[in-house]
């Protein structure tokens, strides 16, 4: 008989059990959220990153574009458009010699695209010819107007941009500033200042 006390005695109550599963299933919970947090931060921390990677490619394409532009196979002048959301002007960044193509980066719908057009025809002509368009960044809000900034050729690194609507002979800097990431450069072939 005392060996079935003593046996008795060393069993769980229900009570016991129930705040054992309780314990458990708390902890439980909290591992699983803390694992979910862990492997979604990283996620998202490696899409954000992912995104900047992208955005700071972007603007460094653009600037060396933009470096180069000139004149285009059609004798336009190196900037035909200069929008707070849109710029056209023409550059031989990356194409055969002597083709100077059209590009074209604009905002729509948060999504900033850009658009190539290569010169066709004798003599070389931009109008009626196709234009290859892609989308370069999406999600932009719309907090982060303008996209582009343009600056005369008084630019220090630190001056206003020009007042749109803003005439096309002043350009001498462009800036982009995507999702905080923010490059520019001189138009050489714009520059007046060459000896500098």
């Amino acid at each position: 008989m005392i060996w079935k006390l003593e046996q008795k005695n060393r069993a769980f109550t229900l009570v016991e059990t129930i705040v054992t599963i309780a314990i458990f299933t708390i902890l439980a919970m909290g591992v699983t959220t803390l694992f979910t947090h862990i492997f979604v931060d990283s996620r998202n921390k490696n899409l954000t990153l992912d995104d900047l990677d992208r955005t700071r490619l972007i603007a460094n394409t653009f600037t060396n574009e933009i470096r180069i532009a000139s004149v285009g196979n059609d004798g336009a002048y190196p900037i035909t458009q200069a929008d707070d959301t849109e710029i056209i002007f023409y550059s031989n960044y990356k194409q055969a010699d002597g083709i100077v193509a059209r590009f074209h980066y604009y905002l729509s719908d948060q999504t900033l695209y850009k658009g190539i057009t290569l010169p066709t025809g004798d003599p070389l002509i931009y109008q009626g010819a196709p234009e290859s368009i892609k989308s370069v960044q999406e999600n932009i809000a719309t907090t982060s107007l303008p996209i582009f900034f343009y600056y005369d050729g008084d630019y220090t690194g630190s001056s206003t941009p020009l007042i749109q609507p803003v005439n096309i002979n002043d350009i001498k800097y462009v800036r982009i500033d995507i999702m905080g990431v923010s490059a520019g450069s001189s138009i050489r072939n714009l520059k007046e200042n060459l000896g500098n």
